[in-house]
């Protein structure tokens, strides 16, 4: 019995913050005090539209106020970073750890642009690999057509970790890539068959497969995913961090330690690739990271690094 009444009350929770999410007008950032972002959405392919809210650098919030997407546009060639956001497997762009996220990299000089890929938020179409990977390949190049000589990275979390791999790699097949990658909570590979899931009607709750939780309200049920990274991470050249929290519950840390081992031995560096581990004493679990007062200088010394 008690089982059962957890289960309902996990269940419960989960349907509460799922109506409050989907509540909020993505299209008006500056409703829940996001002053300085302005939405826009893009359209990745004929009957898909993305929606991608573009945070400016702290610095510049008032010079913001009332301005358009031609401001907002000619904003990306100010000379200071930019980072492509790509969350994970849940909610949409204003989830407050991504929030929190974008937060963190204006007030240390960068603009964000968080994507909300197609079927997550107010994007329109179904969720694929083969599709999310094109909705960030489409935002990297509207970005670098827009940013001049700036530096263009990607921060991928949980789900978003190997799309941002996988997404380096068909750029790498491009003839572009990345100026710098951070992977936060990264899992190794998101190999899956969602379809097996459907037995029971709590199947989020419980571990099916690795490093994967599966939660209700999830767009990716019943869509097969392989996002490998450990595969990406042997192509790539790119400076990568990870971030990983020790008490990670979702993505065990010892995956943070194989990827970055991977990586390492893959680039033969010391100096281009960094795994930067944070206390389990801290609590900051999977979603925390954006928490740590640490981060700032974290983020800014990794940049800097790519300048050099």
């Amino acid at each position: 019995m008690a089982l059962l009444s957890l289960c309902i009350l996990s269940a419960s929770v989960l349907f509460i913050l799922h109506l409050f999410f989907d509540s909020i007008d993505l299209s008006q950032p500056s409703d829940i005090g996001l002053n300085h972002t302005l939405n826009i959405y893009l359209e990745p392919e004929e009957g898909v539209r993305v929606g991608v809210w573009h945070t400016v650098p702290e610095h510049r919030w008032k010079e913001a106020q009332g301005k358009d997407l031609d401001w907002y546009e000619k904003a990306l060639g100010d000379g200071s970073p930019i980072f492509i956001y790509l969350h994970g497997n849940r909610g949409n762009r204003s989830a407050p750890h991504r929030i929190g996220i974008a937060n963190v990299l204006s007030a240390v000089g960068y603009h964000v642009l968080a994507l909300d890929y197609r079927g997550f938020g107010d994007s329109t179409g179904e969720p694929t690999e083969a599709g999310l990977c094109t909705d960030v390949l489409y935002l990297y190049h509207w970005v670098k057509a827009r940013s001049g000589n700036s530096l263009v990275c990607v921060w991928g979390h949980s789900l978003g970790s190997g799309v941002a791999t996988t997404t380096a790699v068909k750029l790498l097949e491009q003839g572009n890539q990345f100026d710098g990658i951070i992977l936060e909570g990264a899992f190794l590979n998101a190999r899956m068959e969602t379809n097996k899931l459907t037995e029971h009607p709590f199947t989020w709750f419980y571990w099916k497969f690795p490093y994967i939780q599966y939660f209700l309200f999830n767009p990716l049920k019943n869509k097969d995913l392989n996002l490998p990274t450990d595969e990406n991470l042997q192509k790539i050249r790119t400076p990568l961090m990870i971030l990983h929290a020790e008490d990670d519950h979702l993505v065990p840390f010892a995956s943070g330690q194989e990827i970055y081992r991977t990586a390492k031995k893959a680039q033969n560096s010391d100096e281009r690739v960094k795994l930067v581990q944070f206390d389990a004493s801290l609590g900051y679990l999977h979603n925390g990271l954006y928490k740590d007062p640490g981060l700032p200088d974290i983020i800014r010394e990794f940049v800097q690094s790519l300048m050099t």
